[in-house]
């Protein structure tokens, strides 16, 4: 039986599977502050793009932003602490 709200459980699983690719390089561009920037940021940079260009996904643009500052932040940490 559905009620006038609708089937409120696939909608939020839809939205979520739908920002996949831009999660994932959020996650990787902060690993990048720490660990191996240039292999991590280019990889989520890489997915960010994808994700906007391709998949139109909601959270593309700052995906883009967080790949961004996690691979010039982690290349300049890497610069100042060596």
């Amino acid at each position: 039986m559905t009620t006038q709200y609708g089937d409120r459980a696939t909608g939020q699983q839809r939205t979520a599977s739908g920002n996949v690719l831009s999660i994932i390089a959020m996650v990787l561009g902060v690993i990048s502050l720490i660990f191996v920037p240039i292999v991590f940021g280019v990889i989520a940079l890489i997915l960010a793009i994808i994700a906007k260009t391709v998949r139109h996904e909601r959270l593309a643009v700052p995906a883009l932003v967080v790949s961004a500052v996690g691979l010039i932040g982690g290349m300049v940490l890497g610069a100042l602490l060596t």
